[in-house]
């Protein structure tokens, strides 16, 4: 059991989000930053007695002089007034001035002298940065308990848009796209007896230029080779299709075998990867039309990237406990209707149990800046029992070309049925009913050949020998 003093392991483990420490007390300005960048963001303490390098070294001033003179600095240099405690701890001896910020309510909180244009302060992982107008608006947002995807975009007249897209996927999950829903959904505002687009409703139609995924395969592990590139845009429903099938034709097969028949699997599963996409899709932040969704997949793992850092004050550990906080509310209530979302906050843990399921390495969940980053990690390609040594797109189902006695892919199986039912057929008849290319047929006939499955006999004028049973 770990007797360690609760506050001294938080020390240890650095500087971060929640957590700045100095050996004295900074001058007013400075700590008042930090401060503001805690109220703003997640909460956090500022611990005074603790060197750079985490080494306890106490006060030498007066405590309680100190703890006057962080109370007026507050009072006197921070618009709105702040939630602080300030109190001592005690650790081995030593004493430290703890002060203690909640994160707030009534955003944005920044520095009386600047104002709130260019003196409100957000916290990015161990840093004070200055808040950028889309944060500040966030902010204010959040004040109002209001998502920036609920508010109307006057310049999109709900009878303008074409709403095919959501009315098929609506309909796909046996569900009617009525006005009434779209209000309810908030996905239309009225004002005045107008009806107008929600922001919500145009990210989800793809109405918006930074509403895109960039896709890349690397070779190695690192970003300095580009194998193949794309990009994706036009409505959320078909990015993710897109994204997904970007990544799936970058992955290896595994292979199970089940009777005669063999099952091919992606050596990350399809449901991890799906959760961790809608993840990305859902809770980004679409109020910055700078950026974007990216993707990579390297040798060694699949990286998905979200703009925007973790909303509402959530922590990385929050999230590790199951804690919520959506983003974009009109988003998260339409993937729910829809049947892509199940239960709030268990994505990340479901994403993970699938993967630890499939004996995978844990994924990583990371709040890096500004953005959100998601790390599937694929399995040791040196490891026994491992994957396919290729992808879906260069395999087309076959392990190298070469089917083993013992196993057939469905496509093979397919190609021997047929065979059995026209001894005779040509490639050009092969072709036309199995709607794939000569040169992937010729591929599959001669690795059955190779495996014993089948023989040609009698030349170009013969015919076909199953030479097993199907």
């Amino acid at each position: 059991m770990n007797t360690e003093h609760p506050l001294l392991l938080e020390i240890q483990k650095g500087e971060s989000k929640t957590l700045e420490f100095k050996q004295q007390l900074p001058k007013g300005q400075q700590i008042a930053k930090t401060l503001i960048a805690f109220a703003n963001s997640s909460g956090g303490k500022l611990i005074v007695g603790v060197s750079d390098d985490r080494q306890l070294v106490g006060i030498r001033e007066d405590i309680f002089d100190l703890q006057d003179k962080i109370t007026s600095m507050i009072y006197e240099l921070c618009s709105p007034q702040l939630a602080v405690q300030i109190y001592i701890e005690n650790i081995t001896g030593v004493e430290l001035l703890v002060v203690e910020v909640a994160r707030g309510s009534l955003f944005p909180y920044h520095l009386k002298s600047v104002g709130r244009e260019q003196g409100t302060y957000i916290r990015l992982g161990a840093s004070n940065r200055v808040a950028s107008p889309e944060n500040i608006q966030q902010l204010e947002l959040q004040r109002l308990n209001v998502s920036f995807d609920s508010l109307a975009n006057y310049q999109y007249p709900l009878e303008k848009l074409d709403l095919t897209v959501l009315e098929t996927a609506f309909k796909a999950a046996d569900k009617a796209l009525t006005l009434e829903k779209m209000l309810n959904l908030k996905l239309v505002i009225e004002e005045q007896g107008q009806h107008y687009a929600s922001h919500g409703l145009l990210i989800l139609l793809g109405k918006y230029e930074h509403v895109m995924t960039q896709c890349a395969r690397f070779k190695g592990t690192n970003m300095s080779v580009f194998l193949d590139r794309k990009e994706y845009t036009g409505d959320l429903f078909s990015q993710i299709e897109q994204t997904e099938i970007f990544i799936k034709n970058h992955l290896s097969l595994r292979a199970e075998i089940r009777g005669l028949k063999r099952y091919d699997y992606l050596e990350i599963p399809e449901n991890a990867i799906r959760e961790a996409l809608i993840n990305a899709y859902v809770h980004r932040d679409y109020s910055n039309f700078g950026r974007n969704i990216k993707v990579a997949v390297y040798d060694d793992l699949v990286n998905i990237v979200s703009p925007g850092g973790l909303p509402n004050g959530l922590t990385e550990a929050d999230l590790l406990q199951g804690r919520s906080e959506i983003r974009n509310r009109v988003l998260a209530r339409v993937f729910r209707e829809l049947g892509y979302i199940e239960h709030w906050g268990s994505g990340l843990q479901r994403i993970k149990q699938i993967c630890e399921a499939e004996h995978l390495a844990t994924p990583e969940f990371l709040e890096t800046g500004d953005f959100f980053d998601v790390k599937l990690y694929r399995p040791d390609q040196n490891s026994d029992g491992g994957t396919i040594g290729g992808t879906i797109d260069e395999l087309g189902g076959t392990i190298g070309g070469i089917v083993e006695s013992h196993t057939l892919t469905e496509r093979q199986i397919q190609i021997l049925e047929l065979i059995q039912k026209q001894p005779k057929i040509s490639y050009r008849e092969m072709i036309e009913q199995l709607g794939i290319n000569k040169s992937a047929i010729q591929k599959h006939l001669e690795a059955l050949k190779h495996a014993g499955w089948l023989e040609r006999v009698g030349g170009t004028r013969g015919y076909w020998l199953v030479k097993k049973e199907v």
